[in-house]
């Protein structure tokens, strides 16, 4: 059974108990991935992230409005094969992270700069052991090696749902510190979104705003939430 028939087909959604797991079944149909493999749930909060989406869907299917289950599908399809390349390459963020790379003037927006992001420097430094170099300007800051190890030690130790939502927080706000602090609860999400923002809100308080931009970072947001969300529930 494809997971993305057009019209709506069914009329239960339940949740029920397989292969160690929970799956999401349509009449009585367990769901596919567009894959065609099992879509089972590592637990049932998850499970329920997707049932509610199913229930939600009126006579035409709207993949826009399922993004669990999309996460879903992408952990179970793609990520689940590819582990160790999505793992290096969110570590990579690490390298380039945003909170390491300041303006350099005005003074108000230095200021903007510091207080928000110095702290998560500093918890994360003493959370994992590592050290932050920081720059402004185009100056390029490179990390140390020991830095990014200790890092992707801790994200390779993430199962392939929760590295799929992992993706979202980080390459949204381009901050592999930011995407660390939701995981491990150090601000609300949409805080965090807000501390990655500082920049653009800066910029929109001196130009006003782009409708295209902001309806573009609208959806960003909403992706960052979204996997915030589905991480959360892979526990």
């Amino acid at each position: 059974m494809s997971g993305w028939a057009r019209k709506r087909f069914w009329k239960t959604v339940e949740i029920v108990e397989q292969d160690g797991g929970f799956a999401v079944a349509l009449d009585g149909r367990a769901i596919k991935t567009p894959a065609k493999a099992p879509l089972v749930l590592p637990t049932r909060a998850l499970a329920e992230l997707v049932a509610a989406e199913w229930r939600a869907q009126g006579d035409t299917i709207n993949p826009d409005t399922m993004p669990a289950t999309r996460a879903a599908n992408a952990a179970i399809d793609k990520v689940r094969g590819q582990f160790q390349e999505v793992a290096e390459l969110l570590t990579a963020y690490g390298g380039t992270d945003l909170l390491c790379y300041r303006a350099d003037g005005p003074e108000e927006l230095i200021a903007r700069q510091a207080a928000a992001w110095d702290p998560l420097l500093e918890w994360s430094a003493a959370r994992f052991g590592v050290t932050w170099n920081v720059t402004s300007g185009v100056m390029p800051a490179e990390q140390a090696e020991r830095t990014l190890a200790r890092l992707a030690a801790h994200v390779e130790a993430f199962t392939p749902f929760q590295l799929t939502a992992f993706h979202d927080l980080v390459a949204m706000p381009g901050s592999l510190v930011i995407g660390l602090a939701v995981t491990e609860g150090q601000s609300t999400p949409e805080d965090l979104w807000q501390v990655s923002r500082i920049d653009e809100d800066w910029q929109m308080e001196q130009w006003g705003p782009d409708d295209e931009a902001s309806a573009l970072a609208e959806r960003r947001r909403q992706a960052f939430l979204d996997a915030a969300r589905f991480f959360a529930a892979c526990a």
